[in-house]
């Protein structure tokens, strides 16, 4: 399994609604935290090492309603 981050713009007032949805929807979505700044919502998936992350971003995330942007931080190894 890889952890990829993905931060989100969402539609004024809708960042509760986005975050909700996130995590009732989407398997692979395991943490959704507000956030303040540019973005609204930062997002934590774990998916299979074979998983296109291109294609669950743009079919899995930016189609949830309210989405405005998204900005996706891949990651390779994880330090304890």
């Amino acid at each position: 399994m890889r952890a990829i981050f993905v931060m989100m713009k969402c539609d004024l007032g809708k960042a509760y609604d986005v975050a909700a949805q996130a995590v009732d929807t989407i398997e692979q979505v395991s943490e959704v935290y507000s956030t303040s700044g540019e973005y609204d919502l930062l997002v934590k998936c774990y998916l299979p090492g074979d998983t296109d992350v291109g294609r669950f971003v743009t079919s899995q995330l930016q189609t949830l309603p309210h989405v405005r942007d998204t900005y996706t931080i891949i990651t390779f190894n994880a330090f304890t």
